[in-house]
């Protein structure tokens, strides 16, 4: 006896879920072309991250024990 209210209503919903599809596509777009530009924190983090890194490697070569050649015994065998 309703079915014209229910077929309206599915309508209605179908449209409303192709403005919502619409809304997200336009949102993702405007996303998408907006252009990155860090701020002050964000370079300072950069700058700091990589201060740490070089400052690593340079302490690692400064301090790193020399490896000596422990592979070859001058027996041969390895069970003393």
């Amino acid at each position: 006896m309703n079915n014209w209210h229910n077929e309206y209503m599915a309508e209605y919903h179908r449209q409303d879920i192709l403005k919502q599809n619409e809304q997200i596509r336009l949102a993702d777009l405007a996303i998408k072309s907006r252009i990155y530009r860090p701020n002050l924190f964000t370079h300072a983090m950069f700058n700091f991250a990589n201060w740490m890194i070089a400052t690593g490697k340079g302490l690692r070569k400064r301090y790193e024990i020399p490896t000596a050649r422990c592979n070859h015994s001058p027996t041969g065998n390895f069970a003393r």
